[in-house]
């Protein structure tokens, strides 16, 4: 029995219609969210440490991204993204919840100021699917919410104040998990602003849950252009023909598409897996922009790869693929993202990479304790 039956089976005792599959109303309300689902979605997998997992780190997983599992157990990588493991257990004393500094960032309740000409609004801390490397686990991981009106209106007045700011980022969570009506609310107030020129979206919808993208939603968002997104392919196997098919519809409603990628211990570390990546979001129109290196936040030092592991994917990646299909690797921090190349690194060794940004700043990264 295929997963869409099996899943079909457990929810909802019925076979879905094809209308609910492609409403994603019915995706978000079906989200795999307990132990007991997971115990009866996949009987023959290894679960031993989730229940644990999920005391720290909340789970949710549509019905489709579910649906892209072949194997059951982190071997897979659509597994090994969506389901908690015992091993984010694991957090060696280094670890911040905020590595960031966003919170210190954040002049108005849901604003992030860390750049001088840009600012990210947390619209609201809700996902389709909670990935298991998030960054940031400390709002995902908390009860789903989003910005109420009044916490709109301050940061609408803290842009005013602020012309400096010419781009805006929505992002959460995600944004595209709130009503349309409810986003244009905030894209609508985000645009009044005469100074803001450009707005950009962060969505992993497009991923996990293709069929947020209706009519509706593209019609509401061509009214507020330029309007930029930036989605969230790790691996090709996401790339599906629905997922294709809803970055297609996005690309010819004007609106450009980027991808951000993490690099991931056991799921894309290898030139091969991030080379075809790379291709593949190239032919569905959607630019490879960032390689992210881990973040060090709580419950993913599993996934941390070393910094030198990263530059030998890139340095693999150069002759191989297009130019514009080769993303930037870049280190986040609390000092700002810095593109890793070879005169950013000043020291590294098996616990400490040393990175300096084109200001001088400097940035100790702490390498992965798992070898």
């Amino acid at each position: 029995m295929g997963i869409r039956s099996s899943l079909s089976t457990i929810l909802t005792q019925n076979t879905w219609p094809t209308a609910q599959w492609s409403d994603w109303h019915w995706q978000m309300q079906n989200r795999i969210k307990s132990m007991p689902q997971l115990q009866l979605i996949f009987p023959n997998a290894d679960l031993t440490g989730i229940d644990d997992a999920l005391k720290l780190f909340q789970m949710a997983i549509t019905p489709y991204y579910a649906s892209l599992i072949k194997k059951f157990d982190n071997t897979d990588p659509i597994f090994n993204m969506s389901v908690p493991q015992a091993s984010e257990l694991i957090s060696p004393p280094f670890i911040k919840t905020d590595p960031l500094d966003e919170d210190h960032h954040s002049p108005v309740h849901g604003l992030i100021h860390r750049y001088g000409d840009r600012a990210l609004i947390m619209a609201t801390s809700t996902c389709a699917m909670y990935c298991r490397h998030c960054t940031r686990k400390r709002i995902t991981s908390a009860a789903e919410s989003c910005l109420m009106a009044d916490q709109l209106d301050a940061i609408k007045n803290y842009l005013i104040q602020h012309s400096e700011i010419k781009d805006v980022i929505i992002s959460g969570g995600d944004p595209f998990t709130l009503s349309t009506d409810k986003l244009e609310s905030i894209l609508s107030s985000v645009r009044s602003v005469s100074s803001v020129e450009i707005i950009r979206i962060g969505t992993r919808t497009p991923v996990t849950m293709p069929m947020r993208i209706t009519d509706e939603l593209i019609s509401m968002l061509k009214r507020y252009h330029p309007v930029w997104i930036n989605t969230h392919f790790n691996h090709p196997v996401e790339i599906t023909k629905e997922a294709a098919e809803a970055c297609t519809i996005l690309v010819d409603a004007g609106i450009p598409l980027g991808n951000q990628t993490v690099l991931l211990r056991g799921v894309n570390d290898t030139s091969e897996i991030i080379g075809n990546l790379c291709r593949d979001l190239i032919r569905i129109r959607v630019r490879p922009y960032y390689l992210f290196q881990c973040d060090m936040v709580p419950g993913v030092e599993h996934f941390r790869t070393p910094i030198t592991h990263g530059i030998n994917i890139m340095r693999n990646l150069r002759g191989r693929i297009s130019g514009i299909a080769i993303p930037t690797y870049v280190v986040d921090g609390n000092i700002g993202k810095i593109p890793v190349l070879p005169d950013s690194i000043i020291s590294s060794d098996a616990t400490n990479t040393t990175l300096c940004d084109s200001n001088g700043n400097i940035m100790i990264y702490q390498e992965p304790s798992i070898n």
